[in-house]
């Protein structure tokens, strides 16, 4: 009579203990990513706006790749070296030179410095290579407008006509605005807007507070200035 009651004690405690362990471990495991995880949160901000601010990360344009100007010059040189190359080549053979090698030397030895001709073929070379150098020199791309970047390594483009078009838009939300112009330079952006009601004053006021908050959001790298002319339009 005594050992029967003993086992079925031993089989009941167990699963009490078994079923208290995942009970009292699952609301603690939810509990400790949420303590530290606001901390990231409050982090994320200031080193965005640090970034955004810091002038350390303000882009460039890119170098365009100059392909037209290189193909020119490129085929400038190839037409003139072969044609060089193929008089040489019959001189050698024998033959007469080029009638042209023979009109080109023969007023290279006899035309003096200051020949109209002379100094018009010096004045354009001077220009083409001057024309070259600005080329290798400047970036190119200006219908590009770079924008300001949270990293060193990262770099981002606007293009005129694309900001045109959402400073264009912004300008139409003002009330009393009936059509908007906008001409985008890489300095200044002019607007021209018609005012159909209201007064053009504080029509003006409105459209420059607008384009000016539109413009910062586009986070240009050199935010270019605004300026507003409006006029009233009755017909």
């Amino acid at each position: 009579m005594t050992p029967d009651p003993v086992p079925p004690a031993r089989d009941s405690a167990p699963p009490p203990r078994r079923a208290a362990v995942p009970l009292t471990k699952e609301p603690e495991e939810p509990r400790e990513p949420t303590e530290p995880g606001p901390p990231p949160h409050h982090t994320h901000p200031p080193n965005l706006t640090a970034g955004e601010r810091g002038r350390g990360h303000r882009t460039h344009r890119p170098w365009s790749a100059r392909r037209i100007p290189a193909a020119l010059v490129a085929s400038v040189i190839l037409v003139a070296a072969v044609a060089a190359l193929v008089d040489v080549v019959a001189v050698r053979a024998g033959r007469p030179a080029a009638a042209w090698r023979r009109h080109l030397t023969h007023a290279l030895a006899t035309r003096p410095v200051d020949d109209v001709w002379m100094l018009t073929g010096a004045a354009v070379a001077a220009a083409v290579g001057v024309w070259l150098i600005v080329l290798a020199l400047t970036p190119g791309l200006r219908h590009w407008l770079p924008l300001r970047s949270p990293a060193p390594g990262l770099r981002a483009l606007l293009d005129r006509d694309g900001t045109a078009a959402l400073l264009r838009d912004a300008a139409m939300r003002v009330a009393g605005v009936s059509m908007a112009r906008i001409r985008v330079r890489r300095h200044r952006v002019k607007a021209r807007a018609d005012v159909r009601f209201r007064d053009p004053q504080q029509v003006k006021d409105d459209l420059t507070a607008v384009l000016n908050e539109e413009r910062d959001r586009l986070a240009l790298a050199r935010p270019p200035r605004i300026v507003v002319r409006v006029r009233q339009r009755t017909n």
